[in-house]
């Protein structure tokens, strides 16, 4: 008896071993709100288009999926702070161009490394960006403006959402391309950048479409052009930059979803699946549009890839423009 009791106990031990990880694996996700951190200000194109992902992904996994807002540094901050995060599926992030393409060149010493740090989860949408100016700037297309920028060199001012992101981008590429000097003026965020140039503190801006379309349906700064290869279904009316004479220009900012690196495969595969449906949703695209955005889905076995080769792209132009992180 003493044999067969000892027997049992060690049997239901072993099975308790081997049971207890499978039943801790199998544990549902999610069980609590997921925190989807955006790298900047409210109110931008990275915000935006996150919360139109935010409420339907919410609905489909059935818990809350609350938007944190934290800018600073061109994004690095937000994104620093879920690349350190519990690889457990409830911290995310959705990142742009700026913040997961050409940082990992232009700060030398960034706190994370997009390809070592993160799992690409997917891509959500592109958009071009719009060059825009206070009408007491006398230039009304992009030549015009080239040619102030060549007679008065590093004196025109540009406001962009801060070093890295997509408004300081296009600028770079416009002055490359112009062979012209602006003057860098860094906000932390698109929405202060745009007030200013509304006010006249600073006369040009290549901001998000979703910052400055407002004020060019006042007539609180002019458009001259937008940064795509094409025109925008958000104002048809405007040339692309390289329509206006400068050829070979085209800058495009998108936005993707990652997780930090250990976060498990059936987790991200499923948030791949979710966020990649919800872009392609008629009402998504019609309010993506609405901002001057499209759906550009890319799911998890595609995504990474294109992340890769916008770092390789963007490293080329910081090294060639010797952009830097002011």
């Amino acid at each position: 008896m003493r044999y067969l009791t000892t027997t049992l106990c060690i049997t239901t031990l072993t099975l308790l071993a081997i049971t207890t990880p499978a039943t801790h694996a199998a544990e549902p996700w999610p069980a609590k709100p997921i925190r989807v951190i955006v790298p900047f200000p409210p109110g931008g194109y990275v915000d935006l288009g996150t919360r139109l992902i935010a409420g339907p992904l919410a609905q489909v996994l059935g818990q809350q999926v609350v938007v944190e807002n934290r800018g600073g540094a061109g994004g690095v901050v937000g994104t620093e702070l879920a690349a350190r995060a519990a690889p457990d599926g409830y911290t995310l992030v959705v990142g742009s161009v700026g913040t997961h393409a050409v940082n990992q060149s232009l700060y030398p010493k960034l706190p994370y490394n997009v390809l070592k740090d993160f799992v690409a989860i997917a891509r959500l949408s592109d958009s071009p960006n719009v060059l825009a100016v206070h009408p007491s700037l006398p230039a009304r297309n992009t030549q015009q403006l080239i040619a102030l920028a060549r007679a008065q060199p590093a004196k025109i001012a540009y406001a962009s959402a801060g070093s890295g992101t997509s408004t300081h981008l296009a600028a770079v590429l416009f002055e490359t391309l112009a062979k012209v000097q602006l003057v860098h003026v860094a906000y932390k965020g698109g929405s202060p950048a745009i007030i200013d140039v509304v006010s006249g503190q600073v006369p040009v801006t290549f901001g998000t479409a979703a910052s400055v379309t407002p004020q060019l349906k006042t007539a609180r700064v002019r458009g001259l052009g937008v940064t795509g290869s094409q025109r925008s279904a958000l104002l048809p009316e405007l040339p692309t930059i390289a329509e206006g004479g400068l050829k070979g220009y085209e800058m495009l900012n998108w936005l993707g979803m990652f997780a930090p690196t250990g976060t498990p495969r059936a987790i991200t595969d499923k948030l791949s699946n979710e966020v990649t449906r919800i872009a392609r949703l008629p009402e998504v695209r019609e309010r993506l549009q609405a901002q001057g955005a499209e759906p550009s889905p890319l799911g998890a076995d595609e995504f990474p890839a294109f992340v890769k080769k916008e770092i390789d792209k963007w490293a080329k132009v910081v090294a060639l423009t010797k952009m830097t992180a002011d």
